[in-house]
Order: structure tokens, then C-alpha cells, then sequence
């Protein structure tokens, strides 16, 4: 089992930064591919980013790659999303994510295990 939490939202200009956390329990986490998705309201759940087991592998959404950068340091446990130039259009929900298989950005369904949510907000 493995329960995530998020950190790192908040209210930021359009064209700043801002980076997200995500704290993992779980002794086994650092086996795990883990991700961020997103959803705004009104609109469907959007994958944003995933990551290996190892850090060394990750995959983008077409609409972040260049500006988001996913990490995790497995020594804490942790995941994050750096990211960067923010817009308007990517004000949503950011939920963490982990799963026991990496599937670069095939996730029909999700992975099986979910934070709560932190919500960014960019104002123009």
C-alpha cells in the first residue's frame, strides 16, 4: 500500500515557477513508477508527467514538455514537479500518482494509487 500527500501549490503569475512535492509512505515505494496528472474544472483528467523507478526514465504531456521537469529522490521518498514559465491554461488540481509499472504516458486508466490533490492557480 502506498499513500501519497501533496505540497507546493498556490497562487503564482503567469510566467513563474513553482514546484510541487509529493511525499510517499510505504517501505517499497522506491520500486514504483510515479507521476503527476492534472484536472481543471470542467475538463478531464490530464496526464502531465511520469517517472521511473530509478529517476531515470520520464515522460511529458505534449502541452508541458520544455517547461515541467519531474524528479524523485528515493532517499526521502519523494516526488516532484518543478515546474516552470507557468500560463493561465495549466491552473488545475495537480494530483500525485504511483504505480508497480511504468508505462512512460500510457495510463488509460490511472495509476493505482493517488494523493489527495494541490491546486495551482496562475493568474494572467
Amino acid at each position: 500500500q502506498v499513500q501519497l500527500v501533496e505540497s507546493g501549490g498556490g497562487l503564482v503569475q503567469a510566467g513563474g515557477s513553482l514546484r510541487l512535492s509529493c511525499a510517499a509512505s510505504g517501505r517499497t515505494f522506491s520500486t514504483y513508477a510515479a507521476g503527476w496528472f492534472r484536472q481543471a474544472p470542467g475538463n478531464e483528467r490530464e496526464f502531465v508527467a511520469t517517472i521511473d523507478w530509478s529517476g531515470g526514465t520520464a515522460a511529458y504531456g505534449d502541452s508541458v514538455k520544455g517547461r515541467f521537469t519531474i524528479s524523485r529522490d528515493n532517499a526521502l521518498n519523494t516526488v516532484y514537479l518543478q515546474m516552470n514559465s507557468l500560463k493561465p491554461e495549466d491552473t488545475a488540481v495537480y494530483y500525485c500518482a504511483a504505480d508497480r509499472l511504468y508505462r512512460g504516458s500510457y495510463y488509460p486508466n490511472g495509476m493505482s494509487y493517488w494523493g489527495k490533490g494541490t491546486l495551482v492557480t496562475v493568474s494572467s
